[in-house]
């Protein structure tokens, strides 16, 4: 009976699994180079934080088995109050912790610096983003098409993400890659990121933003250059075009969940400069009187 009671914690074991089994393993399975580079960043912040902990969780059991109370061996001090040596393990190894999450903080605060190009042989393709309620406008200016919920790129070539919004403030993610990066309105914020191996990923949203912020996510694929291009003759041929004065677009900024992929063949080469910039004109509206003229804000410049 007492065996049974000593081991009934371990009964907490099934739920902690099945916890862990809920986060995404897209993070510790990365397909681009910048996920590679933050999945080596996140486990050696966990091990070094484990230095503290695990020590910490074995003395805890070591401390209540030694000085239980039917361990009359265990020596008996009421008047203890102070220990210098203690006192030096328990603030020295945290320090030497934190001094080097400091400094793996700080190097990869530039070398992981979404907005830093990524250096490659390949010409940077450029892919500008804008986020809606609840679904996702993909811009290839390179290509004049656009697509909905859809995004793909060859592999091993550099993805230049102009990330903006035309509704409120969210994240695009695409976690297998690498770094999510804020949509917000009326700013144009941007993102580095390249797949290393061709396959169909899943891109989100990572910032709540309504209703619909549960099925706002998108298909990412990467693929050789040859399907590449072939996809991109498959959008050419789709019948639909999109304009900021166009019906299409004003249908496609009406909230909806769960939006099908849609092509479109021909695409404004303003399109993007011209949804930023609705959110210039001061009157809170969006309205599009806002100004061709000025440049828009980056997010750099914002903070």
């Amino acid at each position: 009976m007492r065996m049974k009671k000593n081991l009934g914690w371990l009964g907490i074991l099934p739920l902690i699994a099945v916890l862990l089994s809920g986060c995404d393993g897209a993070l510790v399975d990365p397909k681009g180079q910048i996920g590679v580079e933050l999945k080596s960043l996140i486990i050696t912040a966990f091990w070094l934080m484990m230095i503290v902990v695990i020590p910490v969780l074995v003395m805890t059991v070591v401390f209540a088995w030694k000085y239980r109370h039917s361990n009359h061996a265990a020596k008996y001090m009421p008047d203890w109050a102070h220990s210098n040596k203690i006192e030096a393990v328990v603030w020295l190894i945290p320090c030497v912790i934190i001094l080097f999450l400091g400094i793996i903080t700080w190097k990869t605060s530039h070398s992981l610096d979404p907005h830093k190009p990524i250096e490659s042989d390949a010409e940077t393709m450029e892919v500008q983003v804008v986020a809606l309620d609840w679904k996702w406008l993909f811009i290839y200016p390179e290509q004049g098409i656009a697509t909905v919920n859809e995004v793909a790129m060859p592999v091993d070539v550099p993805v230049h993400f102009s990330v903006t919004s035309a509704s409120v403030m969210n994240s695009f993610f695409i976690p297998t890659l690498g770094s999510q990066i804020y949509a917000m309105a009326g700013m144009d914020n941007d993102v580095y990121l390249v797949a290393n191996e061709a396959g169909d990923y899943v891109g989100k949203s990572s910032h709540y933003s309504g209703k619909g912020f549960s099925e706002m996510t998108f298909d990412a694929h990467a693929m050789s250059q040859d399907d590449f291009d072939s996809w991109v003759d498959k959008v050419g041929q789709s019948s639909e075009t999109l304009s900021y004065d166009g019906t299409t677009y004003q249908e496609l900024t009406e909230p909806s969940t769960d939006h099908p992929v849609e092509y479109f063949s021909d695409v404004t080469s303003d399109l993007y400069r011209d949804i930023v910039q609705s959110f210039h004109g001061g009157n809170g509206e969006g309205g599009h009187d806002g100004g061709h003229g000025e440049t828009p804000m980056s997010a750099e410049a914002a903070e």
